[in-house]
C-alpha cells in the first residue's frame, strides 16, 4: 500500500444464502448475522418446525380436509349405500305388492268356487230324475247292466257335446269370457252327472232316503267324492250341508276346471279336446260309482212296491240335460 493512499476497510459482502451454503461458510467472525442470514443457515428440520414435530411440516405442505380422491371415494360409497338402501326399499314393496296380489287372486277364486257350488246346490234340487219303473218301460227288455250301460253312454254322449260345444265357442280367444265359459261347463257337465247318479242308484235298487231336497244333497255329496252311496250306512254321506260338504264340492268343482283348461285352446282343437275329455270323466265317474252299488244291488224283484219319484216343480229344461247348454256372452 503506497504511503500517500489514505486505507481502505474492506467490506464484507454479504452472501446470499444458498451460496453460503455452496461455499460451505458460515457468518464471518466479529459480525452478527441477521433474521435471515440465521434462517437460512440453520439446518433443516431446526427452528420452529423442530420444535413442533416432523408432523408441523406435513401439515403445512398438505392442508387440512380430504383431498379430491377421498372426496370422489366418500362420494361413491354414499351413492352405493344409498342405492341399496333403495334396492332393498323396492323389493320390500315388491313383495308385499305380490303378498297382497296373491290374497287377492286367492280370495277371488275361493268366492267364485263358493258361487258355482252355490249354483250347483240350489240347481241340484231341479235335476228331472227317471224312477226305475219309468226306466224299465223306456229301455223294455233290459237287465240292470244293460240299462246302466245305457244312461251311461247317454250321459256321456252329452257331456261330450257341452265340451265340444265350450270348445268351439273359444276357437277365438277371448280371455275375459274365460273363466265364464269354465263355469258354464262345470255347471251343465255337473246337472248331467248328478242326473245320471240318481239313474244308477235307481236302476240297482239304492234310493236314498228323505225327500228331494235330501237325496239331492246326497246326489251331491256322491258327485263331490266319485263313490256309491250307503243307504244302510248314513254316516257315509251327509245330507246337512255342512262345512265339510261344502269343502268337498269346492274342491271336485276346482278339479274339474283345472281338467277342462284345454277345452279353451283356440283354433277347434279345444272343441275335440272338451269332447274326449269330458267323455272320458263323465265314463270313470260313472265307472266309480257302479263299482260301489253292485256290491251292495238290491234285485228288482224286492223293489216292486216302490213309489214313484217325485218330480220338481221348476224342473230344468231338457235341453241342458242333453249337452245343449246356452252358451255365456262373450264381450
Amino acid at each position: 500500500m503506497a504511503a500517500g493512499e489514505p486505507s481502505r476497510k474492506r467490506r464484507f459482502r454479504r452472501q446470499k444464502p444458498s451460496e453460503a451454503h455452496q461455499a460451505g461458510q458460515g457468518t464471518p467472525s466479529g459480525a452478527e448475522p441477521s433474521d435471515g442470514q440465521e434462517n437460512a443457515l440453520l439446518p433443516h428440520g431446526t427452528g420452529d418446525d423442530a420444535e413442533r414435530g416432523p408432523g408441523a411440516s406435513l401439515e403445512a405442505a398438505h392442508p387440512a380436509g380430504p383431498t379430491a380422491g377421498a372426496r370422489r371415494l366418500e362420494a361413491v360409497r354414499h351413492g352405493v349405500a344409498r342405492g341399496g338402501a333403495g334396492a332393498v326399499a323396492g323389493l320390500t314393496r315388491t313383495g308385499r305388492g305380490a303378498r297382497t296380489g296373491l290374497v287377492r287372486t286367492r280370495e277371488g277364486a275361493k268366492a267364485a268356487l263358493g258361487h258355482l257350488a252355490d249354483r250347483l246346490i240350489e240347481n241340484a234340487p231341479r235335476v228331472p230324475v227317471r224312477d226305475l219303473a219309468t226306466l224299465r218301460r223306456q229301455f223294455p227288455g233290459l237287465g240292470p247292466e244293460q240299462l246302466a250301460d245305457k244312461l251311461v253312454s247317454g250321459a256321456a254322449n252329452a257331456t261330450s257335446t257341452i265340451g265340444a260345444g265350450i270348445g268351439a265357442a273359444a276357437m277365438m280367444p277371448v280371455p275375459p269370457a274365460m273363466p265364464t265359459e269354465l263355469a258354464a261347463e262345470v255347471a251343465g257337465v255337473g246337472a248331467i252327472e248328478l242326473k245320471l247318479i240318481a239313474e244308477l242308484h235307481e236302476v240297482y235298487g239304492l234310493r236314498p232316503p228323505g225327500n228331494l231336497k235330501d237325496r239331492s244333497v246326497a246326489y251331491l255329496n256322491s258327485w263331490s267324492t266319485e263313490r256309491g252311496i250307503d243307504v244302510t250306512k248314513p254316516s257315509t254321506y251327509d245330507m246337512s250341508m255342512g262345512s265339510h260338504f261344502k269343502r268337498q264340492l269346492r274342491q271336485q268343482i276346482m278339479k274339474r276346471m283345472v281338467r277342462n283348461l284345454p277345452n279353451l285352446i283356440p283354433f277347434m282343437v279345444g272343441a275335440a279336446v272338451g269332447a274326449v275329455m269330458n267323455r272320458r270323466d263323465t265314463r270313470k265317474l260313472a265307472h266309480h260309482i257302479r263299482a260301489d252299488l253292485r256290491r251292495r244291488q238290491v234285485p228288482w224283484d224286492a223293489l216292486e212296491g216302490l213309489p214313484a219319484l217325485e218330480q220338481p216343480s221348476d224342473a230344468l229344461p231338457p235341453e241342458l240335460l242333453e249337452g245343449r247348454p246356452p252358451l255365456p256372452p262373450r264381450h
